[in-house]
């Protein structure tokens, strides 16, 4: 049995922990190949990050360079295939190289099936052992895929395999590809009536992987949602400059624009059918990383990992990244920023870090913006932040009826509807888009697909109201044995646990923070994109970024 159907069998035969431990080694040992030269130092990095010795992490690495650098390389007791590697005679191997340079590697792109049919046939007439049809598909697995799919199918078909072979695709224009990730933040952040502790924010980045610059970031104290990443997107693709106004804030982050690809991880939120749909509006391609490969999105882990390690040494109540790290600091009692200075505080740092040289680049980022820019153009913003972030809501679908429309219980009309109305029995359902963050209009697509109309609450003396706040006081009637839910009582449920939570907010942090999500719901005016005003930052605050080190 030779060493190519060792392998096949390996995949087929391995278990489900092997398999996968060879998948988490493969990530690490695919970097240390792709090094010129693997020098101690590496080399210990990639034993310390996969629990091995320096010994043990050579001995993979001498695998992975002597097979096919694919997965089953890894596998424990795999057969060498004896000193020299392959089985097969010297002769047979370079038939089998020439037929699939010469025929496989090629625009024509002739099947495996006909590359065996004239493997065989030479073997034959020159009297040789003909390889087995596993064998050569082996060889084939082992052919570089990005240069295979380069000669087979084009440069453009290339250039979306560039990270099957365990590298991610080189990336030389702006906003070719930005990545995006969520963390929460490490620090306490204080209510702005009172100022006391009211927890941990999270974090939204993205950052242009050509020149390292930050597009975006929203904080909010809701766990991460396709809303998130909708506020990121179009803070990214709209000028800062008047957000920075508004934050107080007086520094440049020219950086702007809408993505060509957004490259995410497989969490939910980057899976919802708002976020699908706002990216095909817009034509942004929206892309998830590889299985197993983790250093994909390295770049924005880079970046956010960065960020905490400055929000520990910098800013008062932090929680540094676990209980051993921070001991006996109190971070509750040492908190005194609010959100909106703590999105003062990160707007500067984000200036201080564009303009520090990347160790990377070699370069500052802000310097690499500006040279590609010239280069290519800058890239295209988005004049109206609102019917931006609008495309990428949470979808529902309703049909329209004499009052309107109906979601959760809370209706919603205006006048503009009534043409829709006259045609209702012929439009079916519509699509409809809400704010989580503020319920008291919602924005429903026309019939013909090509704008969206705002319309408010039926009854226009309801207060806006948050969906946390709405679905909390409809689990308090269900409780209350309420078996319909009707407008009314909602509202009136809202009104008193809102007094509840004004009055509690002093001893409770549940409270204050509940508090805090209410005050800092949107504005009602569908033209304007609201954002919280913040107390000016002084710049000495910010200490540049540390040195980011590149993936």
């Amino acid at each position: 049995m030779d060493q190519d159907e060792v392998s096949e069998r390996g995949v087929l035969t391995a278990s489900d922990e092997l398999w996968e431990a060879a998948v988490r080694q493969a990530a690490v040992i695919s970097r240390l190949a792709a090094l010129d030269s693997a020098g101690v130092t590496a080399v210990d990095a990639a034993a310390d990050e996969l629990g091995l010795s320096r010994r043990q992490v050579y001995v993979l690495l001498g695998r992975w360079r002597d097979g096919g650098g694919v997965v089953s390389d890894l596998l424990p007791g795999r057969s060498d295939g004896g000193r020299g590697g392959s089985r097969l005679p010297d002769d047979v191997e370079a038939i089998v190289r020439q037929v699939l340079h010469a025929r496989y590697l090629t625009r024509q792109r002739r099947s495996v099936a006909a590359v065996c049919r004239e493997i065989t046939r030479l073997c034959r007439v020159r009297g040789l052992q003909v390889p087995s049809r596993g064998t050569v598909l082996r060889r084939v697995a082992q052919l570089d895929p990005v240069q295979s799919t380069q000669a087979r199918e084009g440069r453009d078909a290339a250039r979306t395999k560039s990270s099957a072979g365990g590298v991610p695709p080189e990336i030389t224009q702006l906003l070719q590809q930005v990545q995006m990730d969520h963390t929460p933040v490490d620090v306490i952040v204080v209510d702005e009536r009172q100022r006391l502790p009211i927890g941990r924010p999270y974090l939204t980045a993205a950052i242009d992987v050509a020149s390292r610059c930050i597009m975006g970031l929203v904080v909010t104290l809701e766990a991460p949602s396709a809303t998130s990443v909708g506020l990121c997107l179009a803070r990214m693709a709209t000028g800062k400059q008047a957000w920075l106004e508004q934050l107080g804030v007086e520094a440049v982050w020219p950086m702007s624009g809408k993505p060509h690809e957004l490259y995410v991880d497989n969490a939910s939120e980057f899976k919802s059918e708002a976020l699908r749909r706002g990216c095909e509006q817009h034509g942004v391609a929206l892309s998830y990383r590889p299985p197993g490969l983790p250093h994909f999105g390295g770049i924005v882990e880079r970046v956010i990992g960065t960020m905490m390690g400055l929000v520990h040494d910098e800013l008062p109540g932090t929680t540094f990244s676990n209980v051993t790290e921070r001991g006996a600091y109190d971070s509750d009692g040492r908190a005194v920023l609010t959100m909106a200075e703590l999105n003062a505080w990160l707007a500067l740092a984000v200036a201080c870090y564009h303009g520090q040289v990347h160790d990377g680049l070699g370069r500052t980022p802000a310097a690499v913006w500006f040279e590609l820019a010239e280069r290519d153009g800058t890239p295209g913003t988005v004049s109206n932040e609102t019917a931006f972030l609008v495309d990428f809501l949470p979808v529902f679908r309703r049909t329209v009826s004499r009052s309107g429309f109906v979601i959760d219980h809370v209706q919603y009309y205006c006048d503009a509807l009534k043409p829709w109305i006259a045609r209702r029995d012929e439009l079916g359902k519509l699509v409809l888009r809400r704010d989580p963050r503020d319920i008291s209009r919602i924005w429903a697509l026309d019939p013909d697909g090509t704008t969206y109309l705002a319309v408010p609450y039926r009854v226009l003396s309801r207060p806006p109201i948050s969906i946390w706040e709405q679905q909390a006081a409809i689990t308090r009637l269900r409780q209350q044995g309420r078996a319909d839910v009707d407008e009314q009582a909602l509202f009136a449920t809202v009104a008193q646990m809102r007094e509840i939570t004004d009055t509690a907010a002093a001893t409770t942090r549940k409270a204050r923070r509940d508090r805090e999500r209410r005050t800092s719901t949107p504005a009602a005016d569908p033209n304007v994109l609201p954002v919280p005003a913040a107390p000016a930052v002084e710049m000495g605050m910010v200490r540049p970024f540390e040195v980011i080190e590149q993936w």
